[in-house]
């Protein structure tokens, strides 16, 4: 089986689950398709589902993508973790491919595969040669409605999900303190549940609670398939017909979402926990790509966390030395308005005090002054530089196509992105810092570190899952 990930949003850099899960940010999203040669013919077949096929033929391999349209924002309080639990179980087989042949096959034939879930999202996908690409759009069909749920499966492989949780969020103190952080932000939207669920969702899920989740989100009308790299469209879309049109239709999935109240005032949380450092992140609920305020949320990303250079690294790193590592984190390709967050790796005999002051001094800068014109067409470069740099990957560009469509953004956004972007001026970005990154919209959290013996008494509560 593979290394299967799952993807919740923006980490530290010294922090990240997988090269899979960094591909949900704005670099992501400005690996644009770099000319109208590479916009992707469009078909949508006779039982939903849509299919975006993009020739590149400079080199004779390919991707194939299948997007679902369900993540953890689509689970209930209860049983978080679901979606990240189905994908695990979509390796497990079908009657026609047994348990273990998916990857087996697609190995043999000199391919990858993997999947990964995110909070608005599940895709599965495998890199191969062009000429092997039927082979994979035949398995992919096969599993969308062949798969074989059994529950001595799903028990063990529960329990490889729950080690899962333990190394990425348990034993990693900084993804202990980004869950705790959306957590205390997002009271009621479901974006305030780890995409890996809590321990006492996973005990409490059940294959009923599978299946159901299989039956309602896993049909060729909430899916897009994605296929970039050395093809023929007009030839490969004869053979996705036959594959994919047979699967029936399923239900249109609808979810009430609970609208996340205004915040009305700082919100703190303080995790103790065995680490080395102390860690400081600060959050603000800012909105995605459906607002023009966007653009220059992603710009001010760049500017202060984007290299050495960056005024975050700048200040806190390199003068005044209270930090080994600092950021902001943004993902404007979210279903829902999301948050814009920094973090600090105190460094030792540092203060926790001093590092929050130091970021509050930073936001006041933001408020205060206007950024100089060489500063901003700087973080223009670096952005434009990064889609130059990345357009050439078929599966960033096939990743891009098919979150977009995920999100409900559609892919045709792609090409708007630079357009937007370079008509950000200084004004836009101080005007978003005043409007979102203020006191009221703030949620603090802080991690203390204890000594091995005090983490023994603590974890029983960390491992519920509520901050």
């Amino acid at each position: 089986m593979p290394c299967v990930a799952y993807l919740i949003m923006k980490r530290p850099a010294l922090h990240h689950y997988s090269t899979t899960c960094l591909l949900a940010t704005l670099l992501a999203f400005t690996d644009a398709a770099p000319s109208m040669a590479l916009e992707p013919l469009e078909h949508v077949l006779s039982n939903g589902m849509k299919v975006l096929l993009v020739e590149v033929p400079k080199a004779p391999v390919a991707t194939v993508q299948v997007w679902y349209r369900v993540g953890s924002r689509n689970e209930v309080m209860g049983r978080a973790g679901l979606s990240h639990m189905l994908e695990h179980m979509m390796f497990k087989g079908t009657a026609k491919y047994p348990k273990g042949a998916f990857s087996r096959i697609i190995r043999k034939n000199g391919g990858i595969d993997n999947a990964f879930t995110g909070q608005d999202f599940t895709a599965y996908f495998e890199n191969l040669a062009a000429d092997r690409v039927e082979l994979a759009l035949e398995l992919e069909a096969d599993r969308m409605q062949g798969l074989i749920l059994d529950n001595n499966e799903f028990t063990t492989e529960r329990e490889v999900v729950k080690e899962e949780r333990r190394l990425r969020s348990e034993d990693d103190p900084q993804g202990a303190l980004v869950e705790a952080l959306f957590a205390q932000t997002f009271l009621s939207h479901p974006y305030h549940w780890p995409v890996i669920g809590w321990f006492a969702d996973l005990d409490a899920m059940s294959l009923d609670d599978l299946q159901r989740h299989y039956d309602t989100f896993y049909s060729p009308n909430n899916a897009t398939l994605v296929v970039v790299g050395d093809i023929k469209a007009d030839t490969l879309l004869p053979t996705i017909k036959h594959l994919f049109e047979p699967i029936p239709k399923g239900p249109s999935p609808k979810q009430t979402i609970s609208a996340e109240p205004d915040q009305r005032g700082e919100r703190r949380i303080v995790l103790k926990r065995e680490a080395q450092v102390p860690s400081v992140m600060m959050g603000f609920r800012v909105p995605n790509y459906s607002s023009d305020d966007a653009y220059a949320l992603g710009l001010l990303e760049s500017i202060l966390s984007d290299g050495k250079s960056s005024r975050l690294y700048q200040s806190l790193v390199h003068d005044q030395k209270n930090s080994l590592s600092v950021g902001a984190e943004y993902s404007l390709l979210q279903t829902d308005s999301g948050l814009f967050y920094f973090y600090s790796l105190v460094s030792p005999g540092a203060k926790v005090e001093a590092v929050e002051d130091a970021l509050h001094r930073e936001i006041a800068k933001l408020h205060n002054e206007l950024l100089s014109d060489l500063e901003l067409q700087r973080a223009k470069n670096q952005v434009e530089a990064s889609r130059i740099f990345e357009q050439d990957s078929n599966f960033r560009h096939a990743m891009l196509l098919g979150q977009l469509e995920s999100i409900g953004a559609g892919w045709q956004r792609a090409d708007q992105f630079l357009e937007r972007m370079r008509t950000v001026t200084a004004k836009d970005i101080q005007r978003v810092a005043r409007q979102y990154l203020t006191q009221d919209n703030r949620t603090v959290g802080i991690l203390i570190p204890l000594p091995p013996k005090e983490q023994e008494a603590s974890l029983p509560s960390l491992q519920q899952g509520r901050p």
